[in-house]
Parts: structure tokens; sequence; C-alpha cells
């Protein structure tokens, strides 16, 4: 019997990430309609995306902020409108313009099938997947194909495990990495993507706009995501089965609303099939 599709919205905020941002309409337009997809731009000056179509765009005066300053009030406007959301939703899913949460194409669903024919208990997350370029084996990525046609590695991340799905008017905490008060869910066959790290090239470019000593800390330090998949061992997908474990019994003593992964670090290959999930 086939399943019957829930109302589900996706909820983002974006400023000067166009590349993302056109990827993540493209992707989660596919998966459940552009008409149902809420972006916030942050500022007046921000570009629409050629693709936003029925997209629901909302442009915002941009204020200079500190990091925490801003991610607060960031988190703040997400929260008002999700649960303004759901009052006529049954899902909303809220995550960066670089993060794309996707099924296991083993199962068969695309994401709206899937989570429709989920028993969801207030949130649920997948399991946190930090893209990185390998520096000794991948090129500078070509804008015009998949992302993951030319990435193969991953970090494992409890900071991408993320409880970006909720079907209740529960408050997200700053970059959606938590929702106070509430245990993780971490689902066996999602995952959540991301690809902030996929690109040395990008970030030196991010850098240079930021300033010189930006770029020279980047190019003196390199990115952690990136130092990891380019200089640790690749594990096969046994690992990210056993990261879902730790993940859903292990809390760092400073956050018992995150997961934790006791200190470990593994970097994984990332699974063939990954291929056609649609990123």
């Amino acid at each position: 019997m086939k399943t019957k599709l829930k109302k589900i919205a996706a909820i983002t905020m974006a400023r000067n990430d166009e590349f993302f941002l056109t990827r993540w309409i493209k992707y989660y337009g596919e998966m459940i309609g552009t008409e149902n997809l809420y972006i916030y731009l942050d500022g007046t000056d921000q570009k629409i995306p050629k693709n936003a179509g029925t997209a629901n765009i909302t442009k915002l005066p941009h204020t200079d902020m500190t990091r925490s300053v801003g991610d607060k009030y960031r988190i703040g406007l997400i929260n008002d409108l999700a649960k303004k959301l759901l009052k006529t939703y049954d899902i909303v899913i809220g995550c960066d313009c670089d993060e794309f949460l996707i099924v296991d194409p083993a199962v068969n669903k695309n994401l709206a099938e899937y989570l429709s024919g989920l028993k969801i208990k207030n949130t649920v997350s997948g399991l946190g997947l930090d893209i990185g370029q390998n520096m000794k084996m991948e090129q500078t990525l070509d804008i015009t194909k998949p992302i993951l046609e030319q990435r193969e590695y991953a970090l494992l991340s409890t900071r991408y495990t993320k409880p970006v799905v909720k079907n209740a008017p529960l408050d997200w905490g700053s970059g959606f990495h938590s929702i106070s008060g509430h245990n993780f869910h971490i689902d066996k066959n999602l995952y959540l993507l991301h690809f902030g790290a996929v690109d040395m090239q990008m970030l030196e470019h991010k850098a240079a706009s930021r300033g010189p000593d930006w770029l020279n800390h980047l190019r003196r330090r390199g990115n952690g995501t990136i130092n990891a998949v380019t200089n640790l061992p690749a594990h096969d997908e046994k690992w990210m089965k056993r990261a879902r474990i730790i993940q859903t019994f292990a809390r760092p003593i400073y956050a018992f609303d995150k997961p934790g992964m006791f200190g470990i670090q593994r970097v994984v290959k990332i699974p063939a099939r990954f291929k056609n999930s649609g990123v």
C-alpha cells in the first residue's frame, strides 16, 4: 500500500550563499514541492536564485552582529515561522542551506515518502556526515555536476547529527543543533549531509572576502574537516552504524541535549549508492 504523503515544509536562512541555496531549492523542491519552501534572505541586497519558482522568500535588512547574537536572532525567526507553519503542516524541516537530509537510497523511497511513513516523536535526526575535499585524491569542485559524484569521504560528525525534522512546536537551539529538553531520535535510514567544507577553493574565496587575516589563518591551519578526510584512514559504512549507536546513547557532559562520540574521530568512505540521493 502506498504511503499517503503528509504536508511537509522546509525552512532555511541564507546570506551570500547562492551556490548552496540554489541546490537547496532544487533538492527540497523536488522532494516536497517548491511551494512548500520558506526562505529568509539576510539582506535586502540578496539575489533571489533563478530556480526559486514558487518558493516563499522574505528579504530582511541585514544587521552586523556577533556570531552568537546572530545565531540566536536567526533561530528565533525560524522558530517563530515553524510554529506558524505547524498549524497547517504535518512536518517541518529546518536546516542551513548547505545541509541536505537524505534517505538511504537502499530504502527506495524519497524524503517525502519516507518521512510520511515514519512515526515521529516530536523530532527526528539523521546521522551527521560532514563531507570534505580529500586534497590528495579529489579535484576542485565542478559546480555544474552533482556534488556526490565528486566527493567520496566524510567525517562522522556529532555536530551535524541535528534534530532537523519536527512535528511539534518545539524550539530549535542555535544552528538547529538541539531542541532543549528533548532527547535525540536518530533514524537508521536518514543522513544529514553537510557541505560547508566540500571544496578548499570555495573556503579560500569566502575567507578572502572576510579579510587577509582569515585567508592566512585558513592557509596556515587548514580546515578541520578537510584535514581529517585527507589524512585519516577511511572506514567502510560499518562505522556509520556504530556511530549511530554511540550517538544514540552518548552525551557530552556540557550539553546533554546533544549527541556525543567519546572523542572518537572517524572518516568514512561514502557508500557509492549515495550518489543516487539527488545531491
